[in-house]
């Protein structure tokens, strides 16, 4: 799966958690090899830092883990799915996900 992988400059590909029963999108989060890879062999979802420039175990210091389910690689290469079983909320915000702040309004006018 690594050799399919499509990195951005810094070595990073999107990871999109989803919840496994529901479907529900959770999170985006952002994978480099090792993080992939341990979250593989471990079945926690890991995850890189852009802003603390470290490894993170989703969980470890909220409580809110994430047990891996499957990971599955788009056709393209360049995002990674992973389905999880969620506990607690998914987002830094402590809501259950991150795709519920806003919902942006269809059939708006374009702007120019």
């Amino acid at each position: 799966m690594a050799a399919r992988l499509k990195r951005t400059s810094d070595g990073l590909v999107p990871a999109v958690a989803q919840q496994h029963d529901t479907g529900e999108v959770l999170m985006l989060g952002w994978m480099d090899d090792t993080a992939l890879a341990r979250t593989l062999s471990t079945g926690r979802a890991t995850y890189w830092s852009r802003s603390r420039g470290e490894y993170w175990v989703k969980g470890d210091t909220s409580g809110h883990v994430q047990h891996v389910v499957e990971v599955r690689l788009d056709c393209d290469g360049d995002t990674i799915l992973v389905k999880v079983d969620q506990v607690g909320a998914a987002c830094h915000t402590g809501e259950h996900t991150c795709f519920d702040a806003d919902l942006l309004p269809l059939g708006a006018p374009e702007r120019g």
